[in-house]
């Protein structure tokens, strides 16, 4: 048997929170093949298998905590499952597939198995929607969700661990279960950080609003030509990701960060963007925006998104980040106040596009409007420098000409 353990996954980093077994009990899995995800402080990480073989003996579960270098399974070597031939003169031609006894039953994953022990079901009772019909925690989850009757109840009392209390067996109105979970390691180091934001900084927040109509006139203009030739869809972000970066320019106490007694200027512009993805929000980092353009800052958030949904970011796709943009909008977020991600000194917030009647020339015009939010630390930042930095975001978004004649 070949112990699998927890890999070093960075230089501060000593624990890690199992996130999914990507394979169960008796599996088998190809030679560098992921067999768990495993969620750090920044970000989530994939084991793959140092042989082939079939997975043995997992001791750690899905949201169990392991330090590196714990043995989280065991696998055993071995070489993929061969298809067994027809014997001669039967006349069946089908190729039969020899089966392990595990992958001949319901398979069920152990995070699954252990919690209908806990609420008393058998997997008969549950429908699974893993691949091959694998049972997954989330199936026994929607199974007790669902009314039942008494005639499909299971007979076996639930036995409730200390993360549930239940008050009534009838499912009726007197029902009541709570459910308790650990912190995700990631939503633990999201946790720290803000409240280190608001216990270190002297955080404010400016408003503005703008006027999005030539932004939304200008894609819609380009918006088929720019994606034929570029592969991407040119959305709003590389907009406000530029006008950042010109902000930033005219205004670079906005990218500093204090560091001890001294401010650190920045004369590059590394933007992180908020992400919702799989295990909640994170912000990868896009390196200097400044030498970008719209098509490789569309590109490249594409790029994160899509590895945020998938957990696969890595913990250098996080790190650093001179600035932050945060988009509550695409949420239906109408005005928020972000919180800075220390230890830089300002994020910029997006919010929704509303239509509403706006005075133009001394007349009433409709015009699609977003507000939008500069929190910063006022330790650095004075108020003049975070009005007029978000008064030249409104300025360039509302004639993004400006972007390409660098006026």
């Amino acid at each position: 048997m070949l112990e699998v353990k927890v890999p070093s996954v960075g230089e501060s980093i000593q624990e890690v929170q199992i996130g999914q077994w990507l394979k169960g009990e008796g599996d088998w899995v190809a030679r560098d093949d992921n067999i768990v995800d495993l969620e750090t402080e920044k970000a989530s990480v994939q084991v793959p298998a140092p042989e082939s073989g079939y997975v043995r003996n997992i001791r750690i579960q899905a949201e169990e905590f392991a330090a590196v270098g714990d043995v989280i399974c065991e696998l055993e070597p071995a070489d993929a499952p061969k298809e067994s031939t027809p014997q001669s003169g039967n006349g069946d031609s089908t190729t039969a597939v020899s089966k392990t006894p595990a992958e001949d039953s319901v398979r069920v994953m152990p995070a699954a198995q252990r919690l209908m022990e806990e609420r008393g079901l058998s997997s008969d009772q549950v429908t699974g929607s893993g691949p091959g019909g694998r049972i997954l925690k989330e199936d026994i989850l929607a199974a007790t969700s669902k009314p039942t009757t008494a005639a499909s109840k299971p007979k076996t009392t639930p036995v409730l661990q200390s993360a549930e209390l239940s008050v009534g067996d009838d499912g009726g109105a007197g029902s009541r279960v709570e459910e308790v979970k650990p912190l995700s390691m990631i939503r633990r180091t999201i946790a720290a950080r803000l409240v280190e934001a608001q216990q270190t900084a002297a955080l404010l927040t400016t408003f503005n609003e703008v006027n999005m109509q030539p932004i939304m006139q200008l894609r819609k203009k380009y918006r088929d030509a720019f994606q034929q030739r570029h592969g991407v869809k040119l959305g709003f972000m590389s907009f406000f990701a530029k006008a950042s970066v010109e902000a930033l320019r005219r205004f670079p106490t906005v990218n500093a960060e204090i560091r001890g007694n001294n401010i650190i200027y920045r004369h590059y512009n590394d933007i992180g963007i908020a992400i919702g993805g799989g295990k909640g929000l994170v912000v990868p980092v896009l390196r200097n925006v400044e030498s970008m353009t719209f098509a490789q800052v569309e590109r490249t958030i594409g790029d994160y998104a899509a590895k945020a949904m998938d957990n696969r970011l890595m913990p250098e796709d996080l790190q650093g980040g001179t600035f932050t943009i945060s988009n509550g909008g695409v949420y239906g977020s109408m005005l928020s106040t972000p919180i800075v991600n220390p230890p830089q000194s300002a994020i910029l917030g997006l919010h929704a596009i509303q239509e509403r009647p706006m005075a133009v020339d001394g007349q009433v015009v409709v015009l699609p409007m977003m507000y939008i939010a500069l929190t910063y630390d006022h330790r650095v930042i004075d108020g003049r420098e975070a009005v007029s930095f978000l008064k030249t975001i409104k300025e360039v978004c509302e004639d993004p000409a400006r972007l390409f004649l660098e006026v």
